[in-house]
């Protein structure tokens, strides 16, 4: 699987490669169950995980321990609780495999050293932090200002993988609507 993280590093810097063997060994391979907690609230997010394979959920519960979506993560893309990776404090979210997952997991000293030796990578981490957050902020500001069924479409216009692999349940969570709306509106398109 390395070399899809291979292949995702050099897309995003051409031909500029040096020291890219020094960070894929960096990288174990972790295996998930469905259903497994890769992050728990509460508990340090010591490593940063690249997705080989396979869905991750990001997510809190709410005062009623109902859980609430803050993101779906699928392969090719990166995933972490950031803030207690890089503060070395309890995370305020978890992340769970929705789909068993091959992910490639580097830990805190290591990313750290990474970032020094090899300005490769600190540019890779860069566009990765960059484009996560203009993502997010993205994706709050479009469902603020969308119906619940807007943002049904929404879903089918920019994320229609996402229909077909996850239940409805997540899918509601995701886009902020209770299950039976998602149901009843889905009907409707």
């Amino acid at each position: 699987m390395i070399h899809l993280l291979r292949q995702h590093i050099q897309t995003r810097l051409g031909n500029d490669v040096s020291g890219l063997e020094d960070v894929l060994t960096t990288f174990k391979e972790r295996h998930i169950k469905r259903g497994e907690l890769v992050v728990r609230q509460g508990e340090n997010c010591d490593h940063v995980y690249y997705i080989a394979s396979g869905c991750l959920q990001v997510f809190v519960y709410d005062a009623d321990v109902n859980e609430t979506t803050r993101d779906i993560v699928i392969e090719d893309n990166w995933c972490a609780d950031l803030i207690s990776f890089g503060g070395s404090q309890p995370a305020t979210e978890n992340i769970k495999a929705v789909e068993p997952c091959i992910l490639l997991a580097i830990n805190r000293a290591d990313f750290y050293h990474l970032m020094q030796t090899v300005p490769q990578f600190d540019k890779v981490y860069r566009q990765i932090l960059e484009a996560s957050y203009a993502n997010s902020v993205y994706r709050i500001n479009t469902f603020v200002s969308l119906s619940a069924l807007d943002r049904i479409k929404w879903l089918m216009d920019y994320r229609p993988k996402l229909m077909s692999r996850l239940s409805s349940k997540l899918i509601a969570s995701y886009l902020g609507i209770s299950q039976e709306t998602f149901s009843r509106l889905k009907a409707k398109i």
